[in-house]
């Protein structure tokens, strides 16, 4: 059995895709018994984290602190590191994410410890990811970060648009490219068939960070020029760095309050209720390596709009969705076009997208991973989703 110590700076429910991605990708290594699997991480105090699944096998380590400076130094997760690894012997260092100081600490622990190390990059690597704050990011990969990165024994992308992002910079190590994963939800019959009981208004859900990547400001004013009938717009998800109180401000000053409502931070049943009462899910984004509420509203067969940001071209040829320029003008002439469709059509459009869904599930991805470090260890061959060139 192949001992892997997983790392993730946080587990915060509001620290974004990672936490959720980490967290089922761990859960189902475990669960698929060739790997033991430990999961370090650092969070506040009484801090909502991301709960692992009820019969996860996987032994979480979280180290706590009343300071966010403190987790922003990364100092709880060294202090984990320096006592787990000398106890568990890992085979394997599996970092996820890059830029922060708890991600220069896993990779001096392996050059250290001589454990090799492979590195999830998480979209971090993405040009529009690279530009944001980017005098921080270029010091970074002076100082470390690009030495962290090419002395890993492999990278991880999401999608082959990452993996091209990778290149671009002249990092020549392999890269297994294997996409983040999805748990499918049971559907129930959805009554939008039957239009006597239409539900007045219509749903148009977009479901992410608030944050100003995801293009929200973009979306609130092509649904201002298209102001569709019978229609309204739900925005939900944790508030990012103050982004928020911009959005609503800019939907104020459009007159759009009876139009557009934002419901907060969800999760569970009402993030579920939520995918179930849309009929459309927008994601205007700049930038996604993966873009993971993509596949949970093609889980729940609402079919999707979203951008070249992403890499979901097979929206398109699947049939389930569109795939447009990240500009305020796409988003108008596509909402005009999809906002006039009736619901039956959109239901067979979301059909089609819980179809292709199935490809994303936990279980296959686990498998092809648990391939990929047996490849690193010397243990098999190399697998088909890894990239050497």
């Amino acid at each position: 059995m192949i001992q892997v110590l997983h790392c993730v700076g946080s587990l915060a429910l509001q620290s974004g895709g990672p936490a959720q991605t980490v967290t089922a990708l761990t859960d189902s290594l475990a669960a698929e018994g060739s790997c033991s699997v430990i999961l370090l991480s650092q969070n506040l105090r009484n801090g909502a984290v991301v709960a692992a699944d009820p019969e996860s096998r996987v032994d979480r380590r979280l180290a706590c602190s009343r300071s966010t400076w403190v987790l922003k130094a990364g100092w709880p997760l060294k202090r984990l590191l320096d006592t787990v690894i000398p106890k568990t012997a890992p085979a394997l260092l599996h970092d996820n994410g890059l830029w922060m100081p708890s991600n220069h600490y896993v990779a001096i622990a392996a050059r250290r410890f001589r454990i090799p190390l492979v590195i999830h990059t998480h979209g971090m690597l993405e040009p529009w990811a690279l530009q944001h704050r980017g005098w921080k990011k270029r010091l970074a990969l002076w100082l470390y970060q690009r030495r962290n990165l090419e002395t890993a024994a492999l990278l991880f992308a999401t999608a082959e648009q990452e993996a091209e992002s990778i290149r671009r910079l002249g990092l020549r190590q392999p890269i297994a490219v294997i996409p983040n994963g999805v748990k499918l939800p049971v559907l129930q019959p959805n009554r939008a068939l039957d239009e006597r009981v239409q539900p007045v208004p219509r749903t148009a859900l977009f479901l992410s960070r608030i944050h100003p990547k995801k293009g929200l400001l973009n979306l609130v004013e092509a649904w201002s020029r298209v102001r569709p009938a019978n229609w309204r717009l739900c925005l939900a998800g944790p508030d990012e760095g103050g982004h928020l109180a911009v959005v609503m401000r800019r939907i104020r000053e459009l007159g759009l309050e009876t139009a557009v409502e934002y419901v907060g931070e969800v999760e569970g049943d009402t993030k579920t209720a939520l995918f179930a009462n849309a009929e459309l899910f927008v994601l205007p984004t700049f930038s996604e390596n993966f873009g993971v509420v993509v596949a949970e509203a093609l889980a729940y067969g609402v079919p999707v709009i979203t951008t070249h940001g992403t890499p979901w071209q097979g929206l398109v040829t699947r049939s389930c969705g569109w795939w447009i320029e990240p500009t305020v003008e796409a988003l108008v002439e596509t909402l005009r076009e999809v906002l006039a469709l009736d619901a039956a059509t959109l239901q067979q459009m979301g059909m089609k997208g819980h179809a292709y869904a199935r490809e994303f599930d936990w279980t296959s991805i686990a498998q092809q991973t648990v391939e990929v470090y047996r490849w690193v260890l010397g243990q098999g061959d190399k697998p088909d989703c890894v990239i050497t060139d």
